[in-house]
């Protein structure tokens, strides 16, 4: 574990959290539960992962949400527990309780009519094999390309989308490995302020994210909980403390276990 925030105590965390009255632990799935993989269906997540949120869920008092930019029924797929926790998909655009009921954000006419055009250039253009189309977003996976031939991609989608985003209320953001047309407004920043305006009473609140999407909720989560950035290499972030998996991320998660037996 390497401390990116000075003032951040990680040892004060986790006696708080064993006093606390709320323990919220907020997970981003790929590339913090599971490693990365060309092969997005079979993105199943690091060995030890499914049993310890099994134990999580069933031995502590803990709200356990995963915050994705997947659909909430491929994260209930690919990550197999026992009970399906409280999942906010699609970057938070997609809400599904752990009773089973979902709740969708109604995206603006014009948003939905760029994605819609935006949809047919990416066929006109040839990209759909390597484009995820969401009812939120586009996006552009190139984690099997060669360099050359991601550079050519990223350098066409923004020579096309850059500006011409903004005309319809979109928003073109790169992640880790491809390139995002989104519905602006609708990121994991939104999702954490709405969790965290529905506490009652003290929360001990965590969040593990690894990409660039994640640090609208390090940014949304600031002095309010412990921000863990989790991934091999280090990068520029707004996080408190750095794990790489899978060793340090089971070494939290067992933390976090001890925490709240």
């Amino acid at each position: 574990m390497h401390i990116l925030n000075p003032n951040c105590n990680v040892d004060s965390f986790f006696t708080r959290l064993t006093n606390g009255e709320q323990a919220v632990l907020l997970l981003d799935y790929d590339g913090t539960l599971a490693p990365f993989t060309a092969e997005r269906d079979r993105a199943y997540p690091y060995p030890g992962v499914r049993e310890r949120l099994n134990r999580i869920q069933s031995s502590s008092e803990t709200r356990l949400v995963i915050v994705s930019g997947r659909r909430s029924q491929e994260v209930i797929r690919l990550l197999g527990l026992d009970r399906i926790p409280e999942i906010w998909g699609q970057h938070g655009a997609e809400r599904r309780l752990p009773d089973g009921s979902i709740q969708t954000l109604k995206l603006p006419d014009l948003a939905i009519k760029g994605l819609a055009e935006a949809e047919i250039w990416v066929e006109k253009n040839g990209l759909a094999p390597i484009c995820e189309l969401k009812p939120t977003s586009l996006a552009f996976h190139w984690r099997a390309l060669s360099e050359s031939e991601t550079s050519q991609i990223h350098s066409k989608v923004s020579a096309k989308w850059g500006k011409a985003s903004h005309n319809y209320g979109l928003l073109l953001r790169d992640f880790d490995g491809g390139l995002e047309l989104k519905v602006a407004g609708i990121d994991k920043g939104r999702a954490v302020r709405q969790i965290l305006g529905e506490l009652t009473g003290k929360a001990v609140v965590a969040y593990l994210g690894d990409d660039y999407t994640d640090e609208d909720a390090f940014n949304a989560l600031a002095g309010n909980g412990l921000r863990v950035l989790v991934r091999p290499e280090a990068r520029p972030t707004a996080a408190d403390i750095w794990l790489q998996p899978p060793e340090e991320l089971m070494g939290f998660i067992d933390r976090w276990l001890t925490a709240t037996a």
